[in-house]
């Protein structure tokens, strides 16, 4: 089991970390319903290439910062400040989200694997996500980046990001229904995730 630990923990985190209603997840599902799954799937293993060099990319710059602890300690410093101004974006100043809109149009009929790499190029937010994720789990001795490990690791975002993509291909219709409650109080979620974020790295800092 702690051989595979890593491809779990990837998929695990890349699950739960995709699983609300983003760009390419809506945009698979409207896809899906317009096009056909078959369509969708293939915009889907388009987005899940790019992810995949992107999560390397990632855990290869965690490499580097874990070498270099005085990057990590001042990267720690910033990071607090940065989840304290997020909780506070998400607490009293971001407006409730609008309710998702599903009956738009995907234009155009262009390659979909393409148009899948496309969108998942221009989502930059992953990388810094799993930057700090494997050097949590590194820190905490959950994972290491050795070869296999970063392998395995990789492969279970990549097999994450895509089984939620999947999900939303299949079974929009029933998620659309689930969500709406999520949707209306995700700034009140997401922000006490922050806090959370900002104690513990806070802590983590002062027991030093």
């Amino acid at each position: 089991m702690l051989f595979f630990l890593p491809l779990v923990l990837g998929f695990c985190i890349a699950f739960f970390a995709v699983i609300l209603p983003g760009l390419i997840n809506m945009t698979a599902a409207k896809i899906s319903t317009q096009e056909g799954k078959n369509e969708a799937i293939s915009f889907a293993v388009g987005a899940s290439v790019i992810i995949f060099f992107q999560t390397f990319i990632a855990v290869l710059f965690a490499r580097f910062i874990s070498i270099h602890q005085e990057i990590v300690s001042t990267l720690q410093e910033i990071g607090v400040f940065v989840f304290l101004l997020l909780s506070i974006y998400f607490f009293w100043i971001a407006k409730k989200p609008q309710k998702i809109k599903t009956d738009s149009k995907v234009k155009g009929k262009s390659n979909r694997f393409l148009l899948g790499m496309l969108l998942s190029t221009l989502n930059l937010l992953p990388m810094p996500f799993y930057v700090f994720a494997s050097m949590s789990l590194a820190s905490s001795g959950y994972f290491s980046f050795d070869k296999i490990p970063v392998a395995e690791f990789v492969i279970g975002v990549v097999s994450g990001s895509f089984a939620v993509f999947y999900i939303y291909i299949v079974a929009f219709k029933i998620i659309e229904k689930k969500t709406e409650f999520l949707m209306q109080n995700i700034n009140n979620i997401i922000g006490s995730v922050t806090t959370f974020m900002a104690v513990v790295t806070l802590f983590k800092l002062l027991c030093k």
